[in-house]
């Protein structure tokens, strides 16, 4: 049994650094084949670039961090009162999971109304929500 036991810290070690690796790796990997297809196909090396530059024209959320901040704070106040009612009341994990993803959700809502609230009061050139 000792030498299985001494083989679970070097199985950490690969696990934990070896698979991340690999996983890097192989996007690199695809990544150029993929690039080095579209100029096998006669797209010049500038239209890659072009190609693959255009992927993040997607407009951004202006009220992204804002979203964020009301999301964990509530998420804060819900794992807060979990365990607040878990030590009073000698509550069931489900219940208290369920306090912290009502939570979650009562966030959620309340970003709702807000940014919906702005988006109405919003004057023409200011950007808008997509």
């Amino acid at each position: 049994m000792g030498n299985i036991e001494a083989l679970i810290p070097i199985f950490g070690i690969i696990f934990t650094f070896g698979i991340p690796g690999i996983i890097i790796f192989w996007w690199i990997y695809t990544k150029h084949r993929e690039k080095m297809r579209l100029i096998e196909q006669g797209l010049s090396p500038e239209e890659v670039k072009a190609y693959f530059a255009d992927t993040n024209t997607k407009p951004k959320n202006p009220y992204s961090s804002l979203k964020w901040g009301i999301l964990l704070t509530f998420l804060g106040i819900g794992i807060f009162l979990a365990n607040l009612f878990e030590g009073m009341y000698d509550l069931d994990e489900g219940v208290t999971m369920g306090i912290v993803v009502l939570s979650a959700g009562i966030g959620f809502l309340v970003y709702y109304a807000i940014v919906s609230s702005k988006i109405k009061n919003q004057t023409p050139d200011t950007p808008r929500v997509p």
